[in-house]
């Protein structure tokens, strides 16, 4: 349940328990994260720049939940492109406005014909749950599947675009824009980190967000066209998620959202809890390569310790 207000100081009020396990075999420990409410933070400047040795191009940052402060800035207020962080805008409007037992239909907007983005395949008249979809939209990252979603609850890929808009408007990311539901380059298309955070924030107001984007694997089957079944299996495309990287001691990665474009860079955002469970935010834009992506997160965890 999502509860919030816009006099002033945006207020989400959220239960965040659950048990967690994948749908495979080799499936993570359940894992049971703790109830708690969070104010919004505020950056309206850079704050705590020349504690963390990052580029000076990136937009990131760091933001304690419970104590309501952002723990690092660094141009927070910047537009960046966001790629597939984009799909935490589309997780949020389609939870808040769909149901997760809604069977949805491949229409022809369906098609991805971008050179290399990643998909599952869907087919105009394709069947799937937005429970299916919103897994396999976040935890690997399928701009196909971001199609369906939006042309399902928006009427049209263009309708959802506006819903996306709207939203972002009452949860407080007015320095944002939206132009489709997946984050392939789009003129027009852009948020900050700052933003992010609000859109990330708002989106863990629902169980099923916070249950998906710890997931590392997930198999499914839907229905095709043709109406037979189609198996797919998907892997996290987040490196603290799947193992190939590891977070700094004394700090759990719960899970998050990857995005990469030639245009956008690198970016990642993420929830992580300290030793006494204490929820954070990070986030890292415009970052110039995956592994200096995960290095600059690793480090920006760190500040929490520190």
């Amino acid at each position: 349940m999502v509860a919030f207000c816009l006099s002033g100081c945006s207020y989400f009020s959220y239960s965040a328990k659950y048990s967690v396990s994948s749908s495979t075999a080799d499936a993570r420990d359940s894992e049971v994260y703790p109830t708690f409410a969070s104010d919004i933070c505020v950056a309206n400047t850079d704050v705590n720049q020349d504690s963390l040795e990052i580029g000076d191009s990136l937009s990131a940052g760091l933001f304690d939940l419970n104590s309501r402060e952002t723990l690092f800035a660094q141009n927070v207020n910047d537009k960046a492109l966001p790629a597939s962080l984009t799909k935490v805008m589309t997780a949020y409007v389609a939870l808040k406005y769909g149901s997760l037992d809604q069977v949805l239909v491949a229409g022809s907007d369906v098609y991805v014909n971008e050179s290399g983005a990643q998909k599952v395949g869907l087919k105009e008249g394709d069947r799937m749950t937005l429970d299916q979809a919103l897994r396999l939209l976040l935890i690997y990252s399928a701009n196909d599947v971001a199609n369906l979603i939006a042309s399902n609850i928006g009427g049209s890929i263009d309708g959802f675009v506006d819903m996306m808009n709207q939203e972002a408007i009452n949860i407080g990311a007015t320095n944002s824009h939206f132009q489709n539901p997946h984050g392939l380059q789009a003129e027009d298309h852009y948020v900050t980190a700052y933003d992010m955070y609000l859109i990330f924030n708002a989106a863990m107001g629902y169980d099923t967000f916070q249950e998906i984007i710890n997931m590392k694997e997930y198999s499914t089957s839907y229905q095709t066209a043709s109406g037979g079944t189609k198996d797919v299996s998907v892997s996290s495309t987040n490196g603290f998620v799947n193992g190939n990287s590891k977070a700094p001691s004394g700090i759990t990665v719960i899970g998050g959202k990857t995005g990469t474009t030639t245009a956008a860079g690198h970016c990642l955002i993420l929830l992580a809890k300290d030793g006494n469970e204490n929820p954070y935010i990070a986030v890292i834009m415009r970052d110039t390569d995956s592994g200096t992506l995960y290095k600059d997160m690793s480090n920006l965890l760190s500040e929490i310790t520190n």
